[in-house]
């Protein structure tokens, strides 16, 4: 009887965003319900559905004023949990470290150069456009001795330069600025040894199953790849490395021309584009320049030029 009496209920009333549910609720039960051949009346349950309702609502309502508190996510400590830090735990900070240097270049740099810093707040203007890879090993600011102001900077993966009908990233993106707004003179992609992403580059499978960021992005210097297989295949992996580690970087100057704008200001002569390899495990760097016009000698449009080797 138990299981007659609760399909004779419409659960739908126990919503309590439907009045017309509730309404029906109510007809049906406010009447006396027959269990067998006894009345069971029912006289006060319409009371006790506006008290049932009346809890889901409050529920709700609290629900509802909760969700407009501000949420954050983290909080200062207090002094006194600062004073229960222990000693060593402070000393596992990886940010201490950072807070002394950035302290030293306050008082050591800014302080000292203060209006050249002022004159940076309001305008930057570059002469450089450094693509670099993010390999930790290899700062162009360290290596190459760029001062604040004076070199406009993107790093990524092996630091590739995608065509320019690649589409939109981080790189097409500081290269539109760089080369439209600022007006830098010169754009210098800048290769190392020992390169993790020229490594995934060559020993790249072809398999159309297996996708990843770093694969997807590496593939952009397959032709690097190629040539490399070409000139240099019956030589050990660490060199075919070497070699393409190199190559690539040709390849990201010759992508770089598919830039309208780029191509067209290199025609000019009003941008130059460079090449360099930093080579950290002898700690010497190679520079050159690419050469880019019609009716070169061989029927070429590229050549090199200024290649030198700083040791």
């Amino acid at each position: 009887m138990a299981s007659l009496f609760r399909a004779s209920l419409d659960f739908a009333a126990f919503d309590p965003s439907s009045i017309e549910a509730s309404s029906r609720f109510s007809r049906k039960l406010s009447g006396a319900i027959k269990i067998g051949s006894s009345p069971l009346k029912l006289g006060r349950l319409s009371n006790a559905r506006l008290r049932i309702l009346g809890c889901v609502e409050e529920k709700h309502a609290s629900t509802r004023k909760a969700s407009k508190e501000p949420f954050r996510l983290t909080r200062e400590f207090t002094e006194s949990e600062r004073r229960k830090l222990g000693n060593d735990e402070q000393d596992l900070d990886p940010f201490a470290e950072l807070k002394n240097r950035f302290k030293s270049f306050k008082s050591q740099n800014y302080e000292e150069n203060m209006v050249h810093y002022q004159n940076l707040a309001k305008q930057q203007s570059p002469k450089f456009m450094v693509i670099a890879c993010a390999d930790s090993r290899v700062c162009p600011s360290t290596i190459l001795g760029f001062q604040p102001g004076e070199a406009f900077t993107v790093r990524n993966i092996a630091n590739l330069v995608p065509p320019f009908l690649h589409g939109a990233s981080e790189t097409s993106a500081a290269l539109e600025f760089a080369v439209n707004t600022l007006e830098v003179a010169n754009i210098l992609v800048v290769g190392h040894s020992c390169c993790g992403g020229i490594q995934a580059l060559m020993s790249m499978k072809n398999d159309p199953g297996s996708r990843s960021f770093i694969k997807d992005w590496v593939s952009i210097g397959k032709s690097a790849r190629l040539s490399t297989k070409a000139a240099a295949g019956n030589l050990s992996f660490e060199m075919q490395c070497r070699h393409c580690e190199k190559e690539s970087i040709n390849g990201s100057l010759l992508n770089l021309l598919t830039y309208p704008w780029i191509e067209k200001r290199v025609s000019e002569a009003t941008l130059s584009l460079h090449g360099g390899y930093y080579d950290f495990v002898n700690c010497t760097f190679e520079k050159w320049t690419l050469v880019y016009r019609e009716r070169l000698e061989g029927g070429s449009k590229y050549a090199i030029k200024n290649r030198s080797l700083w040791s």
